[in-house]
């Protein structure tokens, strides 16, 4: 395993990223806020990584404290990867990179990968902007399905998950990647965005029904 590398400077921000701002390490912890993952799974989700890096940045994760590795029971059997408690902090930091991001998606370019529940963390944030965050709810885009737990997750537990909610949602988004990409940028609110027709909402709980109202 390579050394730990520092910035060796006596500064918080020199710290953090001493343990996160490697490349790829922050687009692990993305894609394991939707709960524990083979490496398999990662890897497919991370398209341009290669098998060497992932490996490397999962290991320095693991000594940094911010994930763990454990081996499922019969019959997985497989190993999967899970965030720990301080890997779990860092919801609110990819958020905000995100936000501060959000006027780079412009277009997207024919060599960009996509996968649907990458508007996940977008989609959290338009939710509560629109103040519908509560409950599950299922979005359904042509790139694929994904549900979001819009309430507090205090617990550590899953934010999102890939296809349909596991269980009835308290509501159902149906929308385009483009549109996700304008809630993103901040050029539309969720509740603006169905007032226009460009988001489809159904089902009975809270957070439906504060988007219908809106």
């Amino acid at each position: 395993m390579s050394p730990r590398r520092s910035y060796d400077q006596y500064c918080s921000a020199a710290r953090a990223l001493d343990a996160v701002g490697d490349r790829w390490t922050l687009l692990i912890v993305r894609e394991l806020l939707a709960g524990p993952r083979r490496y398999t799974d990662l890897h497919a989700d991370l398209p341009g990584v290669s098998t060497d890096v992932l490996a490397s940045r999962l290991k320095g994760m693991e000594r940094e404290g911010l994930t763990t590795r454990r081996r499922l029971p019969p019959p997985g059997a497989a190993y999967v990867y899970e965030l720990t408690a301080r890997g779990h902090e860092l919801l609110p930091v990819l958020e905000a990179l995100g936000a501060w991001g959000a006027g780079e998606l412009g277009e997207r370019r024919p060599t960009d990968a996509l996968r649907a529940h990458w508007f996940a963390l977008p989609l959290l944030r338009a939710l509560r902007e629109a103040g519908a965050a509560q409950g599950l709810v299922e979005v359904r885009l042509e790139e694929g399905d994904f549900h979001l737990h819009a309430g507090a997750r205090g617990d550590g537990g899953p934010v999102y998950g890939d296809g349909p909610a596991p269980g009835e949602p308290d509501a159902r988004l149906v929308l385009d990647a483009g549109t996700c990409a304008a809630l993103s940028r901040g050029e539309t609110g969720l509740r603006e965005a169905v007032r226009e027709g460009l988001v489809e909402v159904t089902g009975d709980g809270t957070a439906a029904k504060a988007l219908r109202e809106g």
